[in-house]
C-alpha cells in the first residue's frame, strides 16, 4: 500500500511538474505571440507608405476646406468688409451707388457679348458615358465633370474635325440668360459686378440682355446651327421697341468685340449670307459699342496655342515639372487631348494676328521696338534719366524683335537676320512618321509630318505676322482648309470689291467698313501695364513614344538687360491677353476720323485702364485691376459704362485715356487709310 501511495505521489508529482512544464511554454508561447505581434505592429509603423501618406493629406486638405466653408457661410455677410475696412480703411462706394447717390438712371438698354471660354455651355444630346448630363453644364461652372470623366469630357466638347459642327450624336448648346457668363467658375465672376452696378441705377433683366453662343464654333456658323445672330437681331430691335425707341448700349468682351463686328456687317447684308437690315440698321437701333479688351487685330497667344497648344503658364508648368504634361511619365497625353480638342474649335481661329508685317513688324522691326519692360520698376531718380531716352527706354535696354513671333533658338531671336539662314519649309516633303503610331491614343496631324517636316520647320528659324499662316497651314491643313472658309486675315486694297461681302471678312477690321452711323460711338477700352505675350522662343522637343514635336523654350530668358525675355516668352505693355497694338490701333488710327475702314467718321474713343493689383488678399482680384477678365471688376471702367448708359457720351467721359505709347506705336505703321 504504501509502495502504491508512493507510486501513485510519484505519478501526481510527475503530472504536476508536466503540467507546470506545459504552462511555462504555453505562457512562453504567448509571450512569443505577443512580442510578435509587437514587433508586426512597429514593421506596419515603420512600413508608412507614400499612399497613407497621400490619403492623410488630401483628407486633413478636405476637411480643414469643409470647415473654412462652413465658417464663411456660417459668418454675416457683412464680416468680410468689416474686417477688410478695418485694416485698409474705409472703401470707396461701388460705381453703382455712387453714380445712384448723383442722380443718373438707367436709360439706354444693354447688351452683353461675352468672349471665348466665358460662356457656359450645356449638353442637350450625348454618347452613353455622358448618361444622366443632360442639361448639365460641360464648360463653366463647377467642371465637375472634367474631373470624374475627363474622356468623355473631351469627346463632347469637341466639334467635327471637318465640318466644325456637332459630331455625330452629340449637342452641347450655350447656356442662354444672364447666368450664362455672369460668373465663369463658383466665385470667378466675368459679368456679375457689371450686372450688380447696372442693377443699381434701375437696370433689371429686361433692360439687359446676354447674348450668348456657342464660342466654339465659327460666327457664320452661330446662324446657321442657332441662328444665334437671328436671336441678337430681334432682342436688340424688341429692346429698343419696348424702351421707347431708346438704342442700345453694346458691352462685348474679348472675342465677343470681334464676333460683333461680323454682327453688325451680318445684320447689314441681304439674306441668305445677311441679316436683311438694311445699311442703316445699326444708326437706328444702336448708341454705343464699349468694347472691353478687344483683340481687333489678333493676339500671338493664339498662334503659341494652335502650333504647340502652349501658353506662358503652360510653359511655366513645364518648367516646374518637365514630363509631367506629357506622355513619358504618367502616359496622360495631357497636351495632345487638348490639342486635338482645340483644334476642331474654329472660333480660335478668328485670334490669329490680322494685318501681316504691317501691322505686327517683320523680323528687324516692330511697332513697339525699343519698349522698355522695367519702365514701370523705375525708382522716381531714374525717371529723367529714361525719359531721355525718348519713348520712356532706359539707355541699357536691348532692343526686342516683336516681329518674329516665333525664333527656334534665343540666339536666333536676339541676332539680325544677317547673322543666320533660313531654309524655305513650304516646300518640304513630309516624311515617314514620328513615332510607331499604333501605339499612341491621341492622333494629332504632326504624325503625318515626320521627321523631315517638323525639321524643315525647325530649319526656317524665324516666323513673323506675314509667314505665320504658311506655317499654320503647314503643320495643321485640315484646321487651317476650314479657316481659310470662315476667317481672312490680310488688308484689303479696295474695300469697294464685291468679293468683301463675304462672311470670311466680316469680323476682320482691315478688311470691313463700319456701318453707316455717324451718331454711334465706338470705345476701345482695355487694361495697360501688364506684360503680355507677343512672341515666343522654341526649341525641338525630344523624341518619345507620343510627343508634339515644337514647345516653348523656358530656359530662354533675357536676364537683367533684357527682361522682356522671361522662360521663351518674350512680353510687352497690355493686359496679359491682348497686346496694346491689337486693341488700340483701330481706335488711334484705323478709324479715327472719316478712313476708308470708317467712312461716316463714327466717333471713336481709347479708355486705358491702368493696372494695379489688389494691395492685399481680402481685396479679392481688385478694383483697379487690368487684367483681361480682372478689369470687368474696375470701378473706373463700371463706371465710364455706367455713364454712357445712362446717356453720357465719350466727350463727357473726357474723351481719350492714354496711359500707353499706343498713337506713338500707330504712327509707325505704314497703312493705307
Amino acid at each position: 500500500m504504501s509502495f502504491l501511495r508512493r507510486r501513485k505521489g510519484s505519478e501526481t508529482s510527475k503530472s504536476q511538474n508536466s503540467d507546470s512544464h506545459n504552462d511555462k511554454q504555453e505562457k512562453s508561447k504567448r509571450k512569443g505571440d505577443d512580442e510578435s505581434k509587437r514587433k508586426a505592429d512597429e514593421e506596419k509603423i515603420r512600413k508608412w507608405s507614400c499612399l497613407d501618406s497621400c490619403c492623410w493629406f488630401i483628407g486633413c486638405v478636405c476637411l480643414t476646406w469643409w470647415l473654412l466653408l462652413f465658417l464663411y457661410n456660417a459668418m454675416p455677410a457683412s464680416l468680410p468688409q468689416y474686417v477688410t475696412e478695418a485694416i485698409t480703411g474705409p472703401l470707396p462706394d461701388p460705381p453703382g451707388l455712387k453714380l445712384w447717390k448723383e442722380g443718373l438712371k438707367a436709360k439706354h438698354p444693354i447688351v452683353f457679348v461675352p468672349g471665348i471660354v466665358t460662356g457656359g455651355l450645356e449638353l442637350w444630346e450625348g454618347h452613353q458615358c455622358a448618361d444622366g448630363l443632360f442639361r448639365k453644364r460641360l464648360w463653366g461652372g463647377t467642371f465637375g465633370e472634367l474631373y470624374k470623366r475627363p474622356l468623355c469630357w473631351v469627346e463632347h466638347m469637341s466639334l467635327d474635325n471637318e465640318t466644325g459642327l456637332d459630331p455625330s450624336g452629340i449637342r452641347v448648346r450655350p447656356v442662354s440668360g444672364l447666368v450664362a457668363a455672369d460668373y465663369f467658375a463658383p466665385g470667378y465672376f466675368v459679368w456679375a459686378v457689371l450686372i450688380a452696378n447696372l442693377a443699381r441705377i434701375g437696370y433689371e433683366e429686361k433692360t439687359m440682355y446676354m447674348a450668348a453662343y456657342d464660342w466654339r464654333i465659327s460666327f457664320q456658323n452661330t446662324e446657321v446651327r442657332d441662328q444665334a445672330l437671328s436671336r441678337i437681331k430681334s432682342n436688340i430691335e424688341l429692346m429698343v421697341a419696348t424702351n421707347g425707341g431708346k438704342k442700345v448700349v453694346v458691352i462685348p468682351h474679348s472675342m465677343g468685340v470681334l464676333y460683333f463686328l461680323h454682327f453688325m456687317k451680318w445684320v447689314e447684308a441681304p439674306a441668305p449670307m445677311g441679316g436683311g437690315g438694311g445699311s442703316d440698321w445699326c444708326a437706328k437701333h444702336i448708341k454705343a459699342v464699349m468694347n472691353i479688351g478687344g483683340p481687333f487685330l489678333g493676339v500671338p497667344k493664339a498662334v503659341a496655342g494652335l502650333f504647340s497648344i502652349e501658353a506662358k503658364d503652360i510653359a511655366v508648368a513645364r518648367a516646374f515639372a518637365p514630363g509631367v504634361l506629357n506622355k513619358d511619365v504618367f502616359g496622360l497625353q495631357t497636351l495632345q487631348h487638348i490639342m486635338r480638342m482645340t483644334r476642331t474649335w474654329d472660333a480660335t481661329m478668328s485670334m490669329i494676328p490680322k494685318g501681316g508685317d504691317t501691322i505686327w513688324g517683320g523680323i528687324d522691326w516692330s511697332p513697339e521696338g525699343g519698349y522698355n519692360c522695367n519702365a514701370k520698376k523705375l525708382k522716381n531718380n531714374d525717371t529723367c534719366t529714361a525719359r531721355q531716352n525718348g519713348n520712356g527706354d532706359l539707355a541699357s535696354t536691348k532692343k526686342v524683335n516683336y516681329g518674329r513671333f516665333i525664333s527656334f533658338g534665343k540666339d536666333v531671336a536676339e541676332a539680325h537676320s544677317s547673322k543666320f539662314e533660313r531654309m524655305d519649309f513650304r516646300g518640304a516633303v513630309k516624311g515617314s512618321n514620328l513615332v510607331n503610331k499604333t501605339r499612341c491614343d491621341v492622333w494629332t496631324e504632326y504624325y503625318e509630318m515626320g521627321v523631315g517636316g517638323v525639321k524643315a520647320v525647325a530649319d526656317y528659324k524665324v516666323y513673323t505676322a506675314g509667314s505665320i499662316l504658311d506655317l499654320l497651314q503647314f503643320v495643321a491643313p485640315k484646321l487651317m482648309a476650314r479657316g481659310g472658309a470662315q476667317f481672312s486675315y490680310g488688308i484689303a486694297d479696295n474695300l469697294d470689291d464685291p468679293k468683301y461681302n463675304h462672311y470670311k471678312y466680316w469680323s476682320n477690321p482691315l478688311e470691313m467698313k463700319l456701318p453707316n452711323a455717324p451718331d454711334m460711338e465706338i470705345y476701345s477700352m482695355y487694361g495697360v501695364g501688364v506684360p503680355t505675350e507677343r512672341a515666343y522662343v522654341y526649341k525641338l522637343t525630344p523624341a518619345s513614344e507620343c510627343y508634339i514635336p515644337f514647345q516653348i523654350d523656358s530656359s530662354a530668358d533675357g536676364g537683367s538687360v533684357d527682361s522682356c525675355l522671361k522662360g521663351g516668352v518674350l512680353s510687352v505693355n497690355g493686359d496679359e491677353t491682348v497686346p496694346v497694338l491689337s486693341a488700340g490701333f483701330m481706335g488711334a488710327k484705323g478709324w479715327r476720323g472719316k478712313t476708308r475702314f470708317n467712312p461716316s467718321g463714327i466717333r471713336t474713343y481709347i479708355r486705358e485702364y491702368d493696372h494695379a493689383p489688389p494691395a492685399n488678399l481680402l481685396e479679392g482680384r481688385g478694383s483697379q485691376s487690368g487684367a483681361h477678365v480682372d478689369i470687368m471688376g474696375n470701378f473706373a471702367l463700371i463706371e465710364d459704362i455706367l455713364r454712357v448708359a445712362a446717356g453720357a457720351t465719350g466727350e463727357h467721359l473726357g474723351g481719350d485715356q492714354v496711359y500707353s505709347d499706343i498713337f506713338k506705336w500707330s504712327e509707325k505703321i505704314d497703312l493705307q487709310l
